[in-house]
Parts: structure tokens; sequence; C-alpha cells
């Protein structure tokens, strides 16, 4: 059983709001069976959908809860029907290299914890994806890679989740008309403002 001091994958989501029907989406869209989420702290939310998921923090909160033997299976519950779970933790910092195969992961996750491109992109395999915001700056950076395609945007509302796969143009266009670079975006740890906007992106390498 968690101690009192155990933070949970419950506790975190009433702060941040459940995840789950985007990884749903994502999984009923791409067939995404293996995920790398580095910076995850305690959100679990990958793993409602997806069959393998590697999760990475250096928090020390995060290490316990996942150490603790038996507790991030019982939040989930059973696997879906036909399904195999496997979690995993590393406690690291996800700009160190990782204990994991180059080009293993069908989804890299970079949500609200810095440049997960940058440092983790050699984990995805060729045609994999990338889900990423602009917190940090990492879906403005995806952005300007030749290596990465816009395939989706992510719309969040009365906790539902929407992938809008048209008019992928529309998106990423800075309100401003000054020239953005990757290494202006590095140095600020800032999003490009865009003048349309939606709560994530993904991305496909080509």
């Amino acid at each position: 059983m968690a101690s009192a001091r155990t933070h949970t994958w419950s506790s975190y989501r009433e702060s941040i709001g459940d995840r789950s029907p985007l990884f749903a989406a994502m999984v009923s869209e791409w067939g995404i069976s293996t995920a790398l989420y580095p910076g995850s702290y305690l959100d679990l939310a990958p793993s409602t959908a997806i069959g393998d998921v590697t999760y990475v923090d250096n928090d020390a909160r995060a290490a316990r809860y996942f150490g603790t033997e038996g507790l991030a299976e019982s939040e989930l519950g059973a696997a879906p029907a036909g399904t195999t779970r496997r979690i995993a933790f590393i406690a690291a910092d996800y700009t160190t290299p990782l204990p994991i195969a180059q080009r293993s992961v069908d989804l890299l996750i970079s949500l609200y914890a810095g440049p997960i491109w940058d440092h983790c992109r050699q984990y995805l395999t060729p045609g994999g994806l990338l889900l990423a915001n602009t917190s940090h700056g990492d879906a403005s950076i995806a952005a300007l890679d030749a290596d990465l395609e816009l395939v989706a945007a992510v719309h969040h509302r009365d906790g539902r989740y929407r992938l809008d796969r048209s008019e992928l143009d529309s998106y990423l266009q800075p309100k401003s008309a000054e020239s953005v670079d990757a290494e202006s975006i590095r140095r600020s740890g800032r999003g490009v403002a865009y003048t349309r906007t939606a709560l994530a992106y993904v991305f496909q390498q080509r």
C-alpha cells in the first residue's frame, strides 16, 4: 500500500486532468504500441491505452511512486481485453543517455517537460510520432525540424480531446513577422506565439 506521503496518479490527475482519452484517440488513429515519456512525473495516462510505456523522471517522488510494488498497476486496473501491459520507470535526467535501444518506440511524449526532442529523438522509430506542446518551446523546435511533419493538432474542451488532421497548414504560423529559429527558442525556453493555437501537436518523423 502507498504511504500517506506517496503521491499518486489519482491525486496528480486532479490537478492536471485526465489525459487518457487523448492517448486512446492516438492509439485508435495510429496503432501505437510503445511509448517513451520523459519528464512524466506521475502521469500514467499513456498506459491506459498504450501497452508498453517507459516513464522517465529524476523527481524522488516519481521514483518512490513507481518503486512501490503494484501501485501503478492498481491505479490503472486491468489492461484492455486482448492486450498486455508493461510499465517501466527510469530514474534519470532525460538529457543524459538512457538505457533504451535507439529507434525502439512508436511515440515520444513531450508535455511541459523541456526540450525532449533535442535529447530523445534517437529513441523514436522511423516514421514514429512526437506529441509535443509549446511549453518550453518543444513543439516550436519540432515545427522547424525538416525531419518532422505535422500530422495532427490536439484540442481539448470540456474534458474531451480531439485530433484535428484537416487544414494543417493553418497551424504553427507565427504571429510575429520576425524570423524564428530553433536556437533562439532554446535560449529563451519559450514557445512561439501562433495565429492558430492548439493544446499540443503531433509530428511524424519523415
